[in-house]
């Protein structure tokens, strides 16, 4: 099998209503991407997430840089093109971030390929650790600009729904706040459901100190992201003296930068984000090393949970999976839960093939 086209595109889906965090303002959420083309008749799709800012750069590096290699080579050679990738002509100005998202949108689409080729959906193709459905926890009714009444209406919801696991986001600019909000929620939920606060890197070291210490009688099952990712050190300092867990990943770009927060014990939840590390191959290499030290996997989704509830089936230390259901109605397998869990793919591929309606109806470029 060869490669005979690469063609990368950007979707923007409409997010209703917007949506903020700690960071951003979403209205719209982006699909940078690229289709790959076989002269068996194979198309792979990969594409990674963002808040519909800076997409333009992503397709550019996928056009001019990683395109050029892949044409006339062997998708079955994954692995090979993704080091010809990453060590290529980026590689001296860009080792994470654009030049990574892009990687993971080819190398995505790569698998999805071989999957399809191979008849099977990609946790099969990937050897398949779980037959039962995917425990979700559910984020879409936490977002810092909802009101408590209405934060409060939608958690319930949530849990009414069969999710036993619920994510709210907190960096309030008054702490005070999200402490008030975290009292209301786990009142709503009970105390038998699982519930996770995201700071999205708002505090320092002495706030997250401070309010890490306050917001335990909540009985947190993590704190999500409470510094700069790039701050080992101080997340070090946090998991040392919080008894909330640390959980982060989602601004990790490499396995060498999960290495260094594995080895130090400044992470206990691996959110490993297969659309922000190099693809699915340097997922499986982050997900091995996590194993070795026996720290659980809960990937970010930056994908919206199409790649990644493939790769926690195949994946003896993912725990669970994060839900936000924005994009799937644009997906031939949309990802799918029922009861608060992931339903297992049948579908040979990565669940990436996007309608031709919705293809055209989102595209910008």
């Amino acid at each position: 099998m060869k490669i005979t086209k690469v063609e990368s595109f950007v979707l923007h889906v409409p997010i209703t209503p917007p949506i903020t965090d700690a960071i951003n303002v979403a209205t719209h959420w982006g699909l940078a991407g690229v289709r790959i083309f076989t002269d068996e008749g194979f198309i792979g799709y990969g594409y990674t997430g963002t808040c519909a800012h800076g997409d333009d750069m992503i397709v550019d590096t996928i056009d001019k840089y990683y395109a050029p290699l892949l044409v006339g080579k062997d998708p079955f050679m994954v692995r090979a093109l993704w080091e010809e990738m990453r060590f290529g002509k980026m590689h001296w100005i860009g080792r994470s971030g654009v030049t990574h998202m892009a990687l993971a949108a080819v190398d995505i689409a790569l698998w999805d390929i071989m999957a399809k080729a191979s008849n099977k959906p990609l946790w099969q193709y990937l050897g398949g650790a779980k037959t039962k459905p995917i425990k979700a926890y559910n984020t879409n009714g936490g977002w810092l600009n909802w009101s408590q009444d209405r934060l409060l209406k939608d958690v319930t919801e949530i849990v009414e729904a069969g999710f036993t696991g619920v994510k709210i986001k907190v960096g309030k600019p008054d702490p005070r706040e999200d402490y008030a909000r975290c009292k209301a929620v786990r009142k709503a939920i009970g105390d038998d459901v699982i519930f996770m606060i995201d700071v999205n890197q708002q505090w320092n070291i002495s706030t997250a100190m401070t309010w890490g210490k306050k917001l335990e009688e909540f009985d947190l099952f993590w704190l999500e992201e409470p510094l700069n990712p790039d701050d080992i050190i101080g997340h070090k300092k946090l998991a040392d003296e919080l008894n909330v867990p640390i959980a982060l990943g989602e601004h990790v770009y490499n396995k060498y930068a999960f290495r260094d927060y594995i080895h130090q014990g400044a992470i206990e939840y691996c959110q490993v984000d297969v659309t922000r590390v190099g693809g699915i191959t340097e997922w499986l290499q982050v997900a091995g090393l996590a194993a070795s030290y026996d720290v659980p996997i809960c990937p970010h989704v930056g994908d919206m949970g199409q790649i990644h509830q493939h790769l926690v089936a195949a994946t003896p230390s993912a725990i669970m999976l994060e839900y936000i259901p924005w994009i799937r109605h644009i997906f031939e397998e949309p990802a799918t839960v029922v009861d608060g869990h992931y339903l297992l793919p049948q579908t040979p591929g990565a669940s990436t093939t996007i309608l031709p309606r919705y293809f055209e109806e989102y595209r910008i470029r």
